[in-house]
C-alpha cells in the first residue's frame, strides 16, 4: 500500500524495470517520465511527465509536486550504435535529475546501480560509480540499489547462476526477479528508508525480503 504523502518520479519509466514497478504498484502517486518521441511512438499513461530530461525548465516544474525521484536509467553497449552512451544516459541523466531537484519538495532520490560499482571495473561499472557520486554528493538523501542479474522482462541469468551464488554464500551475485528487484525499489520510496544507504548482498535481500 503507497503512502499517499509520497509523491514519485520515475526515470526510466518505460525500461523493464520502470514497467514492472508501474505495473505492480501503478497508481496516482507515480509520475512516470517518457520522453517525448517515446510518448509519440507508444503513447503515454495519465499523469505521465512527457518532457525531455535536458530541459531544466520544464524537468523542474514536474519535479515541483514530487517527494521522490527514482532513477532507473541506464543503457547497454548494444544501444549506442543509437546514440547512447554510458555518459549521457547513466551519468547525464543523473545529473539532470538531481540538479533539477534542488528547490523542490524531493527529499529522498533512489538509484538503481549495479553489483561492482563500489569497486569499478570497466567503463560500465566506472560510470555506474559516478552516477552514484553524484547521488551521493547532491545535498538530498538517497538509496542506492546495487542488484546482480535481474530475472525477467527480457533478462535471463545464466544457468545454475542461482545454485552456484546461493551455494558459496554469494549473495550479491545471487540473480534477483525483476517483481522483486521493483517492488523493493517501491517499498523504499514509499517509506523513504533506508536512508544514506547501498544495498547490495544480504543488505538488498533483507530489503526485498521485506517488500
Amino acid at each position: 500500500m503507497s503512502d499517499p504523502a509520497r509523491r514519485i518520479f520515475i526515470a526510466g519509466a518505460n525500461g523493464a524495470t520502470g514497467r514492472t514497478l508501474r505495473r505492480l504498484h501503478d497508481g496516482p502517486h507515480l509520475v512516470p517520465h517518457f520522453r517525448p518521441q517515446t510518448a509519440a511512438r507508444d503513447g503515454a499513461p495519465e499523469g505521465a511527465a512527457v518532457l525531455d530530461l535536458g530541459d531544466r525548465d520544464a524537468l523542474h516544474a514536474a519535479l515541483a509536486d514530487c517527494t521522490t525521484v527514482v532513477q532507473l536509467i541506464g543503457t547497454m553497449r548494444k544501444r549506442f550504435a543509437s546514440g547512447d552512451t554510458y555518459a549521457s544516459s547513466d551519468i547525464g541523466t543523473t545529473r539532470q535529475l538531481v540538479e533539477a531537484a534542488r528547490g523542490t519538495k524531493v527529499d529522498h532520490v533512489v538509484l538503481l546501480s549495479s553489483v561492482g560499482a563500489g569497486r569499478p571495473m570497466g567503463a560500465y561499472l566506472q560510470a555506474k560509480a559516478e552516477a552514484e557520486r553524484i547521488v551521493r554528493e547532491c545535498g538530498i538523501p538517497w538509496t542506492i540499489f546495487r542488484p546482480s542479474a535481474f530475472d525477467g522482462e527480457g533478462h535471463r541469468a545464466p544457468p545454475g547462476m542461482g545454485t552456484l551464488t546461493r551455494a558459496l554464500g554469494l549473495a550479491k551475485y545471487r540473480p534477483i526477479p525483476i517483481e522483486s528487484l521493483a517492488s523493493a525499489i517501491h517499498r523504499v520510496a514509499c517509506d523513504r528508508a533506508p536512508l544514506e544507504a547501498v544495498l547490495e548482498g544480504d543488505a538488498l535481500w533483507a530489503v526485498v525480503d521485506g517488500a
